[in-house]
């Protein structure tokens, strides 16, 4: 019996546990710090996110800030929890593609040859990440975002929904890029980006 616990009750939530499903998982609940919530979908609502010790099973995070999800896993880390990587079987995905522990694939998601994704990453639904990207840590490539190819990313970059790169693009960490943003040029300060062409708010 598979068994997965995911981290974080939400709608983002559900959406995990249905790509949990088609992955095999056949035993899966929830842990969320919020004392009103007894069920997520289909799915119990079992304890709170520090209760996570009394489980020896895989482990998912199902919150989109990046940050949380990295102080979460970090922590699920240090404690030796496996942690699941979770692929939607209709996302498209090259053979040589590296994919770090804790990151979700959305369905029709496409990541193309010689891509590498850091650990606890996020890539939403119908986005796409083009040849020889290098996506950092806990990053989140929100729906319908598209990065060309050899784009670079740090860690904790928040790609918002209908982003579009330019080819060769460098994304230093720490960085929020807005809904329909088009980033043409490197990004080399923290910030929130918006914008066509993309540019940093004072």
């Amino acid at each position: 019996m598979e068994r997965l616990v995911i981290i974080g009750a939400s709608g983002h939530g559900k959406v995990i546990a249905d790509i949990a499903k088609k992955n095999g998982y056949d035993e899966i609940f929830f842990l969320d710090d919020n004392d009103e919530l007894t069920i997520c979908g289909k799915y119990p609502v079992v304890g709170k996110v520090d209760d996570f010790s009394k489980y020896d099973c895989k482990f998912i995070i199902a919150i989109g800030n990046n940050a949380v999800r990295e102080k979460i896993q970090t922590k699920l880390e240090n404690s030796n929890k496996k942690i699941a990587i979770l692929i939607h079987p209709n996302a498209t995905i090259a053979d040589d593609v590296e994919i770090g522990k804790g990151t979700v694939v959305m369905a029709g998601a496409v990541i193309n040859s010689a891509v590498k994704i850091g650990k606890g990453c996020i890539v939403n639904t119908c986005s796409s990440v083009d040849h020889e990207c290098i996506i950092g840590d806990y990053c989140h490539i929100s729906v319908g975002a598209h990065l060309a190819g050899i784009v670079h990313l740090g860690d904790r970059v928040f790609v918002g929904a209908g982003v579009a790169t330019a080819q060769c693009i460098v994304v230093c960490s720490d960085v929020i890029i807005g809904v329909g943003a088009a980033v043409v040029r490197d990004i080399e300060e923290k910030g929130t980006y918006v914008g066509v062409p993309a540019k940093r708010l004072k």
